[in-house]
Order: structure tokens, then sequence, then C-alpha cells
């Protein structure tokens, strides 16, 4: 072994195709990273939005069950993508760690 680090695998904030899971290879500085780490941003952004529009129409006596129902299929995807961030960004922290320890 050359006592370098192995490129790191990363758990990309979107699927592939049949929703499964898509990675990038490598020491987090390439292009796709890059692009993953605006992805992730707009994704939370996103939901910070979301939650406080729900809780606009929590307020609002008036919301249709129609426009509610739309709400929560809105925020099962804003959840959806905040859960594949979290993998992603605990998975990184715990190769992270291993690597400082080796």
């Amino acid at each position: 072994m050359t006592g370098q680090v192995p490129p790191e695998v990363r758990l990309l904030p979107w699927a592939g195709l049949d929703d499964k899971p898509c990675y990038v290879l490598g020491d987090g500085s390439g292009y796709v990273s890059r692009v993953a780490d605006d992805v992730e941003s707009i994704q939370l952004g996103m939901a910070v939005e979301l939650l406080d529009h729900a809780a606009d129409m929590l307020d609002d006596r008036q919301v249709s069950a129609a426009q509610l129902r739309y709400v929560v299929a809105r925020m099962a995807e804003a959840l959806r993508d905040v859960l594949r961030i979290a993998e992603s960004r605990g998975a990184r922290l715990i190769n992270l760690g291993a690597a400082s320890e080796g």
C-alpha cells in the first residue's frame, strides 16, 4: 500500500434509473461532487421553503383537501431528498473518521 487514502465513494443527491442510487468516486473536489453540493443546497433550501408553506397552509382554514394532498406529496419528496443527503453526509463522515485513523 502506498499510504494514500483510497478515493471516497459518495452517494449523490439524485437517483438513477428505476430510482436506484447513484455514486461518484473521488476526493470530493471534482465537477460531479461540486454539482452534487449545489443540488444538495438547493434541495435543502426547497425543503425549508416547503415547511414554511405547509405551516401557512395549516393556519388557513380555507385550504382544500386537494391542496393539502398536493403539499403532503411534495413534502414526501423533500423528505426523501433530505434523507438521501443525510445518508450521504453520514457515510462521508464515517469515511473521514476511518481515513484519519489510518
